[in-house]
């Protein structure tokens, strides 16, 4: 009988422990600290890469401002197009899930200027986007990002307010 009792017991530490099961992650899910300071300009384009390298449209979605404009050059119809905030959000997660793969590599900043009271800043930057849709369909963008960036007073977090897309697509 006291056999039985130790087999059974055994055997109910077996089953709750599985030592080939992983255990849960009772770590918090926070991107927060994988995301940097969005007080810096810098923070901005650093989060811009982790928004489309992890093709996140939460982290990317915290970059842009409610009154956020977005203009290209169509170069098919030789117009510029404008959207808001709505249509960037719904382009850029059709984007997001489409893609295997995004990479973005942030070049020189041709051009920056900051307003005195330092809560207007306009940035003009180089990048490379590799877009990977799948291993034979790999769309290079190269081109400018100029960034309009604001925000209420000096110790607030940047927002992009507008950005003029000077690429080659």
């Amino acid at each position: 009988m006291k056999f039985i009792f130790i087999s059974t017991s055994f055997i109910f530490i077996l089953v709750a422990c599985n030592p080939f099961a992983p255990g849960l992650d009772d770590s918090s899910d926070d991107t927060s600290k994988l995301l940097s300071d969005q007080k810096t300009t810098d923070g901005i384009f650093l989060n811009l890469k982790y928004a489309y390298t992890l093709r996140d449209t939460s982290i990317y979605g915290q970059l842009l401002d409610g009154n956020f404009t977005f203009i290209y050059h169509d170069y098919d119809r030789s117009v510029d197009v404008t959207w808001g905030r709505d249509e960037e959000m719904r382009t850029t997660s059709g984007l997001f899930q489409n893609a295997q793969r995004l990479d973005i590599l942030w070049n020189d900043i041709v051009s920056s200027s900051i307003d005195s009271a330092n809560t207007k800043a306009m940035i003009k930057r180089g990048f490379n986007l590799t877009v990977t849709f799948n291993p034979s369909d790999i769309v290079y963008v190269d081109g400018y990002a100029n960034l309009t960036l604001a925000r209420k007073q000096a110790q607030d977090a940047w927002m992009i307010i507008r950005w003029d897309d000077e690429s080659n697509n």
